[in-house]
C-alpha cells in the first residue's frame, strides 16, 4: 500500500463517524426563540389555555388549548377542517407552558431516532424540526370534523406532541394534555384568573341564591359526568374519542 494512503475501509470508518457526528450537532442545535410576550401574544413552543364560553362557566377546568410554532404564532383546531393560524379562538391566551424542544424526537433518517420508539414514530409521522410537525398535524386536522366530546382542540395539541414524540412518548391524549397545561400551566397575568373564574362564580352565586344546595351537586355532578367521558373514552373504550 501506496505511504500515507489509508485504506478504504477506514476512510469509510472516519466519514460515517463524522457524519453521524454531525447530524447530532444540527439535530441537537436549535434556533434562540424569542421571549413570551402575552402583549403581542407570543408564545414560542408553548401550549396556551383559555375558558370556553358556557363550559367552563359550568366546569373552569375545562377549556379550548393551542400549541404554538417557534416564532409564538397559535395554531389551534377551532372547527371542522379549520385550524386557526395567530388566531386563537374564543380570546386571548390564559395560560401557557413553554415546551423543550430537547425533549422532542427530530429523527434525519429511520436510524436516527433519539426515542424509543422508532418504528412506531416513524409509522405515525416523523418531523425534522418543531414548525415541520406542527404542519403537518394541521394538514392532518384540516381534513377532520370538530366535536367538543371526540376530536378537538386537545385532539390536535396530542397529534403534535405524538408527532414530536414530545418526552419520550407516543401516547399523549385528551386527558394528559390537559393535566399537563392545568398542572404544569403558568397565567399569563392576574386578569386571566379572574376572566376564567369570575364566570363560574357568577353562576355558582346566582344558583345557590335561587335554589340552593342543588346548584352545587349540579355543577359537581356534570363536571363529573364530562370527567368521566373523557376518561372512559381515552383509556377504556378504544377510539371513542380518538380523531
Amino acid at each position: 500500500m501506496p505511504l500515507g494512503r489509508l485504506p478504504k475501509m477506514e476512510l469509510t470508518v472516519a466519514y460515517d463517524a463524522e457524519h453521524t457526528s454531525s447530524t447530532q450537532r444540527i439535530q441537537h442545535e436549535f434556533w434562540p426563540l424569542d421571549e413570551v410576550d402575552s402583549k403581542k401574544a407570543k408564545f414560542p413552543c408553548c401550549i396556551v389555555w383559555t375558558p370556553l364560553p358556557v363550559v367552563s362557566w359550568l366546569a373552569p377546568f375545562i377549556g379550548h388549548v393551542g400549541i404554538c410554532m417557534e416564532d409564538g404564532s397559535v395554531l389551534d383546531f377551532a372547527g371542522s377542517n379549520f385550524v386557526n393560524v395567530d388566531d386563537f379562538a374564543f380570546g386571548a391566551v390564559a395560560r401557557y407552558l413553554q415546551l423543550d424542544r430537547e425533549q422532542c424526537c427530530f429523527p434525519p433518517n429511520i436510524a436516527g431516532h433519539t426515542c424509543k420508539h422508532g418504528y412506531m414514530h416513524t409509522e405515525y409521522g416523523t418531523s425534522i424540526t418543531w414548525d415541520d410537525a406542527l404542519r403537518s398535524s394541521m394538514r392532518n386536522f384540516e381534513n377532520k370534523s370538530y366535536n367538543l366530546f371526540t376530536c378537538n382542540s386537545h385532539s390536535f395539541v396530542a397529534n403534535c406532541l405524538n408527532r414530536l414524540c414530545y418526552s419520550g412518548s407516543m401516547s399523549w391524549n385528551m386527558i394528559n394534555v390537559a393535566a399537563l397545561i392545568l398542572f404544569e400551566g403558568h397565567w399569563v397575568d392576574s386578569m386571566s384568573i379572574v376572566r376564567s373564574f369570575l364566570p363560574f362564580i357568577v353562576v355558582l352565586c346566582f344558583g345557590f341564591f335561587i335554589v340552593g344546595w342543588p346548584t352545587l351537586i349540579g355543577l359537581l355532578s356534570f363536571s363529573l359526568l364530562l370527567l368521566g367521558w373523557f376518561f372512559i373514552g381515552t383509556y377504556c373504550v378504544k377510539n371513542l374519542v380518538e380523531c
